[in-house]
């Protein structure tokens, strides 16, 4: 089998808030790139990429670059592809756009690989579980006032959620005391029987973290995710000895070496993983054995149409990510049911792009 054409397209979709109907910026978008490989097999691999702003047209450009090199390859080939795509890219690495337009390719690849062998791709790399924990994100955003929030959350419970996610590190004329007093009244809102998750994006310095992280042990939060600069190893394992709540971080780091380095400094208890930033599912998967090694729990960051079969597919993968931010790409995508998501039993990814959708915002 041999790759003959790829296809991409810049794709801007209305940005939505599905799970509680959270308030939005009138005309802003949510940028993708779609890539499809095919194969004089006739069998096609789906993949997506995206870095949002204003470089999602040269992260396309990326993508078409690098996949003009995979023609005449064999798919199955991933690792061999890889270090091909590595090579041609030369000092553009191992960061960055290279790595972004580089998962969409990987993505594919493992697509197309499940579908030669008849496997959904969560069997065709481990297959621990076909249903997995999920979490709502996205819902009950800092930004988003705070009424709002206590609503969204309670909806977020009846709709069968077990798992949320909020923000704090508010901003404005945020001090410790209102951040603590918003973390009370959501956990009052939800219920102490929830696992309630906080982000910080890279927000706090150590010592805000520490202190106000501190004063919000009492309201067991599930963890608190990005609490400082993500290659602040120290800082981060400083934050993680200091408190009893587990720190969750790596969304924001490139490839496989800043894991090692996090995971040896002590900085994380919980390892996230980009499958973008990490450079595809290849790179995700060998993050998340590293992090069994350490005997720790692995998450992922996003793209749940596509995380789904990597949580599912390793022992220690922990709760998937469901912020359907991509969803509205594909034509059907595994949802939320009693707070887990089963893993798509179809070949390979198990999704299809929706043609209409690709038409009616390709840019």
């Amino acid at each position: 089998m041999k790759i003959t054409h790829i296809q991409s397209q810049l794709v801007r979709l209305p940005v939505d808030e599905p799970l509680a109907d959270g308030p939005v910026t009138r005309g802003a978008t949510r940028d993708f790139v779609t890539l499809t490989v095919g194969t004089d097999a006739g069998i096609e691999g789906i993949g997506i990429t995206s870095c949002g702003g204003t470089m999602t047209s040269a992260l396309k450009a990326a993508v078409d670059a690098l996949g003009e090199l995979t023609k005449g390859e064999d798919p199955l080939r991933v690792e061999a592809i890889a270090d091909k795509l590595r090579a041609a890219a030369g000092a553009s690495g191992p960061g960055g756009i290279f790595t972004m337009a580089l998962a969409a390719i990987d993505i594919a690849l493992w697509d197309i690989r499940g579908k030669a062998f008849n496997l959904p791709l969560a069997s065709l790399i481990g297959g621990f579980r076909t249903r997995v924990p999920t979490y709502a994100s996205g819902a009950l955003m800092r930004n988003f006032p705070l009424d709002h929030v206590l609503k969204a959350g309670r909806r977020l419970v009846e709709s069968g959620f077990k798992q949320m996610k909020t923000q704090l590190a508010l901003g404005g004329d945020a001090n410790p005391e209102r951040e603590v007093e918003r973390i009370r009244l959501i956990r009052e809102s939800v219920g102490d029987d929830i696992d309630l998750m906080c982000d910080i994006n890279q927000r706090w310095d150590v010592r805000q973290a520490i202190s106000i992280g501190q004063r919000i042990e009492q309201y067991h939060l599930f963890w608190l995710e990005d609490v400082v600069a993500p290659d602040d190893y120290p800082g981060l394992a400083s934050v993680a000895a200091a408190l009893a709540t587990p720190i969750a971080a790596g969304e924001y780091v490139y490839g496989l070496v800043p894991f090692r380095h996090m995971l040896e400094a002590r900085s994380i208890d919980i390892v996230m993983v980009d499958v973008l930033r990490a450079g595809g599912i290849t790179q995700w998967l060998k993050i998340a054995a590293m992090a069994e090694a350490f005997n720790l729990p692995v998450v992922n960051h996003l793209y749940p149409e596509i995380s789904v079969h990597l949580v599912a597919a390793v022992p220690n993968g922990l709760t998937v990510e469901y912020m359907p931010w991509s969803s509205k790409l594909y034509e059907e995508v595994p949802m939320p049911d009693k707070g887990e998501l089963a893993v798509p039993d179809k070949p390979g990814l198990g999704i299809k792009f929706n043609r209409e959708v690709l038409k009616r915002y390709g840019a």
